[in-house]
């Protein structure tokens, strides 16, 4: 399959980073062919500008990575998504690829004139996976703050578009546990990722 990963994290130090080498490490074995975009060291602009907003009306993106990323997304068989959670939310890179690039006449466009129900246009998708990183522990994640993620991203966007295959991967408390437990999480990754189809 062809597998695009859209990655966002600053820091070449990160877990998220090591959750990268993982992932990338398994699809490999399976001899899938994986494409990154790595919001962070590609030069993409997270704002919506006023140009976007105006493209957004008119169904055509008008920024140039927007469009880049439209022709990788539509090779893609599977999207695999790999950030932290940071203040229960994804990082401002990470939503601003979801606002500019999950886009009318990019992503999906309207089945009806009133503009209320949607159709994918990136049909070859069949799957989307997410791994996030929180340091949260999960029952208050979930209890006391909502669970944001999964109802902005697996429910909201993907949902939404019509994506029946939706994984979440979400390691929680990740600064507190033991070096043992991280590294396992990483086989687990890998040997998830390495088994896919």
């Amino acid at each position: 399959m062809k597998m695009l990963i859209v990655f966002n994290h600053p820091y070449d130090g990160s877990y998220c980073n090591a959750i990268l080498s993982s992932v990338v490490t398994g699809l490999q074995k399976a001899n899938h062919e994986v494409n990154i975009i790595h919001l962070d060291k590609e030069g993409f602009n997270p704002v919506m500008t006023a140009a976007d907003l105006k493209a957004f009306k008119d169904k055509q993106a008008v920024d140039p990575k927007v469009l880049e990323y439209k022709n990788r997304l539509e090779q893609a068989d599977h999207l695999v998504f790999i950030f932290p959670i940071w203040w229960e939310l994804m990082p401002a890179m990470m939503k601003g690829f979801i606002d500019k690039v999950i886009f009318p006449g990019v992503a999906y466009d309207y089945t009806n004139q009133s503009n209320t129900q949607m159709k994918p246009l990136l049909t070859k998708i069949k799957g989307v996976t997410m791994i996030t990183t929180m340091n949260t522990p999960g029952f208050l994640y979930w209890g006391i703050f909502g669970n944001a993620i999964q109802k902005a991203m697996m429910r909201g966007t993907f949902w939404k578009l019509g994506y029946k295959n939706r994984k979440w991967i979400n390691l929680s408390m990740v600064k507190m546990v033991s070096d043992i437990k991280r590294k396992k999480w990483l086989k687990d990754i890998e040997k998830r990722f390495a088994n896919i189809q």
